[in-house]
């Protein structure tokens, strides 16, 4: 695959990414998608959620993105890390 056939791909992606309200993590290990507030909800208007009144005020989160599930696609494993150092 060439180079310009490489970023085309990513540019691609990226666009599929961010117009599906996905923000995309990725390392050696695992890509981790996890879903974005719309900025054209009309109930949270990108914000997330909205706080709920109370003496212990809390965030409820709008279904714009909470109802969605994140992804994660495992690549490589991690490796096992010991209880101790060795010395």
């Amino acid at each position: 695959m060439t180079v310009r056939a490489r970023t085309a791909l990513l540019v691609a992606a990226a666009a599929v990414l961010k117009a599906g309200h996905w923000d995309l993590h990725a390392d050696r290990h695992r890509l981790h998608l996890t879903p974005v507030a719309r900025r054209s909800c009309p109930d949270c208007r990108g914000a997330g959620g909205w706080w709920v009144g109370g003496p212990y005020p809390e965030m409820e989160a709008c279904g714009c993105w909470s109802e969605r599930r994140e992804l994660r696609i495992r690549l490589l494993p991690v490796p096992a890390r010991p209880d101790e150092p060795p010395f």
